[in-house]
């Protein structure tokens, strides 16, 4: 249907339109809007929430995130259904629709005490990750919805292992050889994608390392600094950490390796307290990166279509050219699915999926999607500030850094902030490594908060205790 038609009023409109098509035009005009407010309503609930410490006072919030997350996605596939005449989206919808039921329910049937905020954003993200595959590719948006079914399963299981296995503080260069040997692997088995080694395949199914890496290098620095924060202590796993960065470069999967760097930059941070680690980082970050510069011709590219991406549009820039074309398209309110072409944008199932939700849902669901994920990191970081062991504490500082920064790079890439580095968008982006991954992690979070709470738990016994020894004296 033509984008123009929407400025033409409903009653002249029908005289040219026949009674399915003017009603598909409606339809799609006020599900825009109606979504739109569905996403306002829940980010403000989304920091609500931190108005409120006990659980127990948060209920109501909890309830309109469910209402709102149904809605958003219900209403979403009426507009879908509605321009593409499929049955097999109704299919799909019923399917995703048990399966976010399904999250949310287990959940907090097995975890009664879990931290409900970040299940709640973690099925809001899968959700729009879902309709904007549908929208794009539906054999991708199927794929992926199997991957995420299997994920949640292994997810369920997380919290409990985090919350009883205490021998996870063990394995310090455990992790670290495992990192070691799995990036190896893609050095050596792996397939070239877009000039990186990221992925290889095993019975057509492919694994990308770097993704599940990302954890283990998190658990590896907890591990190591939780335990002393000596000068050896730094030095070795600034060798181990280096090593694991080396090998994202020379596979050029420089996205990775630039998380890796963050993290283990602001880990020694907060484990030390010493501001001098940061400037050392920064100063080694910026010489790593000019360095880059002068050795990877790929990396020159990104940089020229960062710098003025119309002089090259039709070759290097025409990926962010097609990216700010689309969210400068979109408005306030978005065009509506299937109104827009996110297509024209190469690769834009993974790495410009951002400007896809911002031509088609609008800025306002765009911008209301940036704060769900922001106040996912705040209640990352609440917990990590929470907790006193020192090794869960830096688990779940890290792993909120890790998330946000990925964040960062995926959107900022996509928005000419900063240079592509092909990042893909938590829980959103197409790829099967990336959401298992990021599902883990949000489980992760969920074992280390009921961790938090065991400690809360046990230092009221104490109390409890002394106050009654003090009275039997």
């Amino acid at each position: 249907m033509d984008r123009q038609l929407r400025n033409i009023p409903p009653d002249i409109l029908k005289e040219g339109l026949n009674d399915m098509d003017f009603l598909r035009v409606y339809v799609t005009e006020v599900a825009r809007y109606f979504i739109a407010v569905c996403m306002a309503l829940y980010t403000y609930e989304c920091f609500a929430v931190f108005r409120f410490k006990e659980e127990e006072r948060r209920k109501g919030i909890y309830f309109r995130q469910y209402l709102m997350i149904f809605l958003i996605h219900f209403s979403c596939f009426v507009c879908i259904c509605f321009e593409t005449d499929e049955i097999r989206y109704i299919f799909l919808y019923i399917f995703q629709l048990i399966a976010l039921y399904a999250a949310l329910g287990l959940f907090r049937m097995i975890y009664p005490r879990a931290n409900r905020l970040v299940i709640n954003n973690m099925c809001l993200l899968l959700s729009v990750g879902f309709v904007i595959l549908a929208r794009l590719s539906y054999d991708k948006a199927m794929r992926q919805f199997m991957i995420v079914v299997a994920s949640l399963v292994v997810a369920l299981i997380v919290p409990f292992l985090v919350r009883k296995l205490r021998l996870l503080r063990n394995l310090t260069w455990l992790y670290a050889l495992a990192g070691l040997v799995a990036l190896a692997v893609v050095l050596i088995i792996g397939q070239e994608t877009n000039g990186s080694l990221l992925s290889f395949s095993i019975y057509g199914i492919s694994f990308q390392p770097s993704e599940f890496v990302k954890i283990i290098f998190v658990f590896f620095i907890a591990g190591a600094l939780g335990r002393s924060t000596d000068l050896f202590q730094i030095f070795s796993t600034m060798v181990a950490a280096a090593v694991l960065v080396v090998l994202l470069v020379v596979a050029r999967d420089l996205g990775s390796a630039l998380i890796f760097f963050i993290v283990y930059i602001l880990m020694v941070y907060l484990a030390t307290g010493n501001g001098l680690y940061l400037l050392a980082g920064g100063i080694g970050g910026t010489g790593a990166a000019v360095l880059a510069y002068n050795i990877f011709s790929h990396i020159q590219v990104r940089v020229q279509a960062w710098r003025d991406p119309w002089s090259v549009i039709e070759d290097e820039g025409y990926q962010i050219s097609q990216s700010l074309f689309s969210i400068s398209n979109g408005g306030w309110f978005g065009l509506g699915l299937f109104k827009g072409n996110p297509t024209a944008i190469p690769y834009v199932e993974d790495d410009f999926v951002f400007s896809a939700i911002a031509e088609e849902l609008g800025l306002i669901f765009a911008f209301g999607l940036l704060l769900v994920c922001i106040s996912c990191f705040i209640m990352f970081m609440n917990i990590a500030m929470r907790i006193r062991d020192r090794f869960y504490q830096l688990v779940a500082f890290g792993l909120g850094i890790t998330y946000i920064f990925q964040v960062f790079l995926t959107v900022g890439g996509g928005t000419k902030f900063i240079p592509l580095t092909g990042v893909t968008l938590p829980l959103i982006s197409y790829g099967g490594s990336s959401v298992l991954t990021t599902l883990l992690m949000f489980a992760i979070i969920e074992g280390l908060y009921m961790v938090r709470l065991d400690e809360g738990k046990k230092r009221k016994r104490i109390r409890k205790s002394s106050r009654n020894y003090e009275d039997i004296e």
